[in-house]
């Protein structure tokens, strides 16, 4: 006689095991669902439609389309400056569908970043900037923009990287980008990255086309930096001294001679003439090794390390000429602000 006894409880006990193991995974989806509403109801809001150009347009006339958020209840909008250009003509449309016409208070193409008030505008629904140095990766993030015009769509994801760096429409390179896998697409440009908290960590700022969903939001320390150079001076502070160059290796016999670790430097290519550079007498072909004691190891060194804190002071700086180390010290002036057409 065969005995089914045992074969019937595991079977039951498999039963309550997958039922118990299904029970946990509806658990977890609606843990993660609820926090990806509960970011939306309270930042949604305070995500605008960004429209540019004029409100009667001709068949030769174009507008823009981007995302902005509302940081604060009396109308400031952070997004980006490559969304806002040039344009005379600049309206904000929330989730309302209230629509009011905005001005630029100033943009940094640098970081891609662009500070705009809407016009008449108060009590806004706005959001809170938090730190982005407390993020994380692999933690949840949530994208909301207007892409290719539909308002207020959400994706979800999470942090992939940290501290990327991405190059700007001026050449410069945007640094401590935040990578994420939330999906963004056209006019999600100038939208926020949200955490879980609703607090706003990252400003959307680029795709690379074909790069299966990798993309960038320019990090909310970096925002908040750039919100308040604006605010105080109407752009942001940077030093400069007039030189175009290229990073270049360094042969390993110069820096032997020279008595220098670099492997890299910044080739200076052309002088502007009365410039920082000019009256500290460096020439075109001169390798710039180190700054005001900072290791230079290449142009992107050499222009992070041009901050507002070394306008106005006289600096040490080591080049090698000719394979010959040679000390020299410069002036850095302020540089002047990017000027909107």
């Amino acid at each position: 006689m065969l005995d089914f006894t045992s074969n019937i409880a595991d079977d039951e006990l498999s039963s309550r095991t997958a039922e118990s193991a299904q029970d946990n995974d509806r658990a977890l989806l609606d843990a993660y669902s609820n926090a990806v509403i509960d970011v939306t109801e309270r930042v949604g809001p305070a995500v605008v439609r960004v429209e540019t150009g004029p409100k009667v347009r001709s068949a030769r006339e174009r507008g823009g389309l981007g995302s902005g958020i509302v940081i604060s209840p009396d109308g400031l909008v952070l997004t980006n400056s490559h969304v806002v250009g040039s344009a005379k003509e600049i309206r904000l449309r929330d989730t309302e569908g209230f629509v009011t016409d905005a001005h630029v208070l100033g943009v940094d193409p640098d970081t891609d970043l662009a500070l705009l008030r809407a016009d008449g505008a108060r009590d806004l629904r706005y959001a809170s900037l938090g730190n982005s140095k407390s993020l994380r990766r692999g933690q949840l993030v949530v994208a909301i923009g207007n892409p290719l015009g539909f308002e207020s769509t959400v994706t979800a994801g999470v942090v992939s990287a940290l501290g990327r760096s991405i190059r700007s429409v001026s050449g410069r390179t945007i640094e401590d980008v935040i990578q994420t896998d939330a999906a963004l697409n056209p006019g999600n440009s100038g939208g926020p990255l949200v955490s879980s908290a609703s607090e706003v960590i990252g400003i959307n700022t680029a795709i690379i086309s074909g790069a299966q969903g990798i993309c960038f939001a320019v990090a909310s320390n970096t925002a908040q930096f750039v919100l308040s150079e604006i605010i105080r001076h109407g752009y942001v502070r940077r030093a400069y001294i007039g030189v175009a160059g290229q990073t270049a290796p360094i042969p390993r016999r110069h820096a032997v001679v020279a008595g220098v670790d670099n492997k890299m430097g910044a080739l200076l290519a052309q002088i502007e003439p009365d410039s920082p550079a000019a009256k500290a007498g460096l020439l075109p072909g001169d390798v710039v090794i180190r700054l005001d004691g900072v290791e230079i190891n290449g142009v992107d060194d050499l222009i992070r390390a041009l901050d507002r804190d070394r306008i106005g002071r006289t600096l040490a700086m080591d080049v090698l000429r000719m394979g010959r180390l040679r000390a020299v010290d410069i002036h850095p002036v302020e540089r002047k602000p990017a000027a909107r057409q």
